[in-house]
């Protein structure tokens, strides 16, 4: 049975005003699962409209009120994780035990951090000798949150939150291959007592309904997530209006392993770097660099864990990678390993298609985990972003050259160093041109921390208070004290 996922604008579900629809997919069967409201501009004005009427009122609400309706949602979203997961699941087609364990949980905390974080906000002053100067900080207005397909409650929890925190009203487009948990999430705001009209959710295509959205004359701040050729255009589009902006893009993001590290605890934490969410994370580490002297042993070892990784139905416990988001993103992975193999590279291991699956789930999109060696640092394969279960492994011989080949890409988002040495820890990571790094970790997430990248990864940082800056605009009034006796 299909269900009908429709817009969610002034607090009701909506179909589009043309009246169109889009299929929704399950990734892992093929089959379709839903019908979804297929939005275009006048639906995108509608929406802007309603937050435009909510907005000054959800301004003036104090923010322990507005941390309150956070804290309800957090509540509900916890009370409803199983069946958010299984959603989650359907739409994208990662292991249940992943969204259960890590997507729909985050969403949680989300909500609950910035809860916390707008009570505890503090505001500069700034004494003069006959003035005092003192911040304020007020929203936007109304905002645009356009999140991606990979992790979609997850980034866009990661949004809202902060957004609505900080007093803004929100249209809100999530990717049109996974609209059911955005569209759940609307009905838990209002029943957390979200005033009608403060978020609203619009579905559709980037160029029906992401386009109109950016260009609004009443939109005022934009945070998009997604792929850098798309940051491109919403940038070319938002600059000329002034609109305020934050785009977290691309990464091909480098792994590397000194000689010296726990070879045992690298193992796990590089092969979940490389393959959690079936590699479609912008943090994966999809490049393995490995000091020379380890080298051979090292991805031998790699190879035998990623081969023996489970590749299954979603639902089944023991699965440890899904499918692939489409059929299309599968075919645009299985062309880079073509192109691996035509730049001279050798599939270490996977690569192909299952067999043998589960009745119902031949017709999905599945790839075994791949792990691709001989490659030139840089060539496409080793340097593009694949987004997928595609690892790159390079050996290195110096500190030196492996941040160069590090460094070696138009992304700047992430890595992680392993070494047990403090002092080259320290002295690679801040050599690295990215915008976080882990080390001796990967993916270890503390909420308060700026998240963001450099080059091609993207402009400006969100988490914590640097979420709350984006989603404000700061004021400054000095109030003259009177002549000084």
């Amino acid at each position: 049975m299909t269900r009908n996922i429709d817009m969610y604008i002034d607090g009701a579900y909506t179909g589009a005003l043309s009246g169109e629809r889009i299929d929704d997919l399950n990734p892992a069967t093929g089959e379709v699962i839903g019908s979804i409201a297929r939005g275009a501009r006048a639906d995108v004005a509608a929406a802007v409209e309603a937050a435009t009427r909510a907005r000054d009122a959800w301004a003036a609400t104090p923010p322990n009120a507005r941390a309150d309706v956070l804290e309800r949602t957090a509540a509900l979203i916890e009370r409803n994780l199983d069946e958010l997961a299984v959603l989650e699941s359907e739409d994208t087609g990662k292991p249940v035990s992943l969204a259960r364990s890590i997507d729909i949980p985050r969403a949680v905390a989300n909500f609950r951090f910035f809860a916390s974080a707008v009570r505890q906000e503090t505001l500069a002053a700034h004494p003069m000798p006959m003035a005092l100067n003192y911040t304020q900080r007020r929203p936007l207005g109304v905002v645009a949150l356009i999140t991606p397909w990979n992790l979609p409650l997850y980034l866009m929890s990661w949004k809202t939150a902060p957004a609505l925190a900080m007093g803004n009203t929100i249209v809100a487009k999530p990717s049109e291959l996974t609209p059911q948990t955005a569209t759940r999430m609307a009905e838990l705001l209002t029943a957390a007592g979200l005033p009608r009209g403060v978020f609203n959710l619009v579905h559709g295509y980037g160029s029906e309904v992401g386009q109109p959205l950016l260009e609004h004359a009443g939109v005022s701040g934009i945070s998009f997530t997604g792929g850098t050729a798309t940051g491109a255009i919403v940038a070319a589009t938002a600059a000329p209006k002034f609109k305020k902006l934050s785009l977290e893009l691309g990464g091909k993001n480098a792994t590397i392993v000194f000689a010296d590290a726990d070879l045992d605890a690298a193992l796990e934490g590089t092969v979940r770097a490389g393959f959690a969410n079936q590699g479609e994370i912008c943090l994966c580490g999809s490049r393995l660099l490995v000091e020379r002297s380890i080298y051979n042993d090292f991805v031998r070892r790699y190879v035998e864990r990623v081969g023996a990784l489970k590749v299954g139905p979603p639902g089944a416990a023991d699965t440890q990678v899904g499918a692939l988001i489409s059929l299309a993103h599968r075919d645009k992975v299985e062309g880079y390993l073509r192109l691996a193999r035509e730049e001279g590279g050798t599939i270490l291991c996977g690569g192909e298609r299952p067999e043998g699956l589960e009745p119902g789930y031949a017709d999905g999109a599945f790839l075994q985990p791949a792990v691709v060696g001989g490659l030139s640092p840089s060539c496409r394969t080793s340097t593009e972003e694949i987004f997928g279960p595609v690892v790159t492994v390079h050996p290195f011989d110096s500190d030196g050259e492996a941040i160069r080949i590090a460094n070696g890409t138009d992304y700047g988002l992430s890595a992680s160093v392993w070494t047990r040495d403090l002092r080259r820890a320290h002295r690679v990571s801040e050599a690295l041109d990215v915008g976080m790094v882990w080390v001796n970790t990967w993916l270890l997430r503390d909420l308060r921390v700026p998240f963001g990248g450099v080059k091609n990864s993207g402009v400006g940082r969100e988490g914590g208070r640097y979420s709350m800056e984006f989603f404000s605009d700061s004021k400054n009034i000095c109030v003259h004290l009177g002549d000084s006796p």
